[in-house]
């Protein structure tokens, strides 16, 4: 071979082993992106996404959509390198996202879970700014706790030593008040009667002095209201308070949204408190894509929401559902909002 191949070959083979190397071997990064958004007054999958039985409902229009972020993983360096020049997507550390040590189906499943409790926390939301009523259950009964043989799940708490109970801290409130070991009286209503049932309570693991129930007791809709949300493959708590709007906006006169296109996130609480989230940016730019004209924030996040702001895009403060609920009400009526300004 010539000198001129021979030179040639020596530049290609380091640029060959660089293509492969950088589509091949897998950075330990992750990809964070626009997701996809889901409108919580539509369908999906033919099921209405917040599906309410059993009340009047009222018509709505427009949108209230639910916004995501998209993860994406397994990144090869070339797949990183070009996410991060695209501007849409940030690249981090995946141990930011799926902690080392923890399997992935693992973290996959406690995100379910927060989603889950973000839709339970999101119906009392609604319902206790609505002032519906609303009964006590027993939702599980801890294994070996004192509880264990005499409560069952579903039971629904009438009272507890004595005092009425209507929430979860008046349990809390009741248990607190008697001692370790001491009898507890409970009124229930099981099977469609009332029984009074007896539990010896117990010590609590962390401090032997308080008492111990062994019961996780969550509110529900009293009557024959029933809510379901219809959402699968979806994880976190950041859904919440565009569900408490949904129903809200299902079981109220009028639109809130006055048949805009709206979009948002944030946590939520059953007394309507709203959290922050991450990736605020990328859940903006995906309500931006998806035609959002206004976007709620949680007002936690109103700092790095204003950095990262879509043009076109308005966005409103949310501290509180009923704060959420006031504003929508103000855009409507062309009065101010207060925004992340």
């Amino acid at each position: 071979m010539t000198r001129r191949i021979l030179t040639l070959i020596a530049a290609l083979v380091p640029l060959l082993v660089l293509g492969v190397v950088g589509s091949v071997v897998q950075v330990p990064f992750v990809a964070l992106g626009p997701g996809p958004t889901f409108d919580t007054l539509g369908q999906v999958g033919g099921k209405q996404v917040v599906d309410i039985q059993g009340a009047q409902l009222d018509p709505t229009s427009g949108h209230l959509n639910m916004t995501t972020v998209s993860v994406r993983d397994g990144l090869s360096i070339f797949e990183a390198l070009g996410l991060w020049i695209d501007g849409r997507f940030g690249v981090v550390p995946r141990a930011e996202v799926y902690p080392p040590g923890v399997p992935r189906d693992q973290v996959d499943k406690s995100n379910q879970a927060d989603f889950k409790e973000s839709q339970d926390d999101a119906e009392l939301a609604a319902l206790n700014l609505l002032k519906l009523p609303t009964r006590l259950q027993v939702s599980t009964v801890a294994d070996n706790g004192p509880a264990k043989g005499v409560l069952r799940q579903g039971d629904e708490l009438v009272s507890v030593n004595g005092k009425p109970v209507a929430s979860s801290k008046d349990v809390v409130d009741a248990v607190q008040a008697a001692a370790p070991s001491s009898s507890l009286p409970l009124v229930i209503r099981r099977d469609g009667g009332e029984q009074t049932l007896q539990v010896k309570l117990g010590a609590r693991p962390e401090d032997s002095t308080k008492a111990y129930l062994g019961i996780t007791p969550r509110q529900v809709p009293a009557g024959p209201m029933r809510v379901d949300f219809n959402l699968a493959d979806i994880g976190g708590p950041s859904a919440g308070l565009m569900f408490s709007l949904a129903m809200v906006d299902k079981l109220t006169p009028g639109e809130l949204n006055g048949g805009r296109f709206v979009a948002g996130t944030g946590t939520i609480d059953p007394q309507g408190k709203v959290g922050p989230i991450g990736g605020i940016q990328y859940k903006m730019m995906a309500a931006r894509d998806a035609g959002a004209e206004t976007f709620l924030v949680p007002a936690a996040n109103c700092n790095e929401a204003r950095q990262h702001t879509p043009q076109g895009l308005r966005l409103i403060k949310v501290e509180n559902l009923t704060g959420a609920v006031q504003s929508l009400g103000d855009v409507n009526a062309g009065r101010s909002t207060p925004g992340c300004g």
